[in-house]
């Protein structure tokens, strides 16, 4: 079997690039794409919550796993060199496209996932100190950081469930069960209590 992956972390990016790279990749070794696997999710989730998880569990000997790179696989080097293990011990082979790799059970493998995942978490790593260094330049200056005031929303999420609240509250019931039943935080519907009821 053959499966491609990808990922996006936000709503706002688009699968569309990541899809094209993999169909010309697909079409340039003249392989034939058994399954897609597309998910909406920042790599730093639990692997349980990925659509990924689902592709990793079907992987067996022979089988080819397409990506557009290797960070769309994991968030940081130790995960990534674990799924490239879980990958090889299969024996199934990963291509990444953007990088050229063709990532299999052997040494050279090896060595090149874990070039490209160490290379991967400093560029990250990076990225998040010149952040920092950047926010706290701002705050120095005196710039003010985070919501402007009077940002929040003026009607709160459980505003249009009123009168639900107000009527499971007269009956007894607990905070915990209504959150679960209208599917939000109990600490949501305390909130909710205490400014409105």
């Amino acid at each position: 079997m053959i499966y491609a992956y990808i990922r996006v972390s936000t709503e706002k990016q688009t699968i569309e690039n990541q899809r094209y790279e993999i169909i010309q990749f697909a079409a340039s070794k003249k392989f034939t794409i058994n399954k897609w696997f597309e998910e909406t999710i920042s790599s730093s989730k639990k692997m349980e919550e990925r659509t990924f998880n689902t592709v990793l569990k079907k992987l067996k000997s022979n089988d080819i796993l397409i990506i557009s790179e290797i960070s769309r696989m994991g968030r940081n080097l130790m995960q990534i060199m674990s799924i490239l293990h879980l990958c090889m011990e299969r024996k199934a082979t990963v291509y990444s496209v953007k990088e050229g790799y063709e990532l299999g059970d052997n040494i050279n493998s090896k060595v090149l996932a874990f070039a490209f995942g160490l290379s991967a978490e400093i560029e990250r790593n990076l990225i998040s100190q010149r952040t920092k260094e950047a926010l706290a330049r701002l705050k120095a200056e005196g710039k003010k950081l985070g919501r402007p005031c009077g940002s929040r929303k003026k009607n709160p999420k459980l505003l249009s469930h009123s009168e639900f609240i107000r009527s499971k509250i007269a009956e007894g019931a607990k905070q915990i069960d209504i959150a679960n039943t209208l599917k939000v935080h109990r600490h949501t519907v305390k909130k909710w209590i205490k400014e409105y009821f």
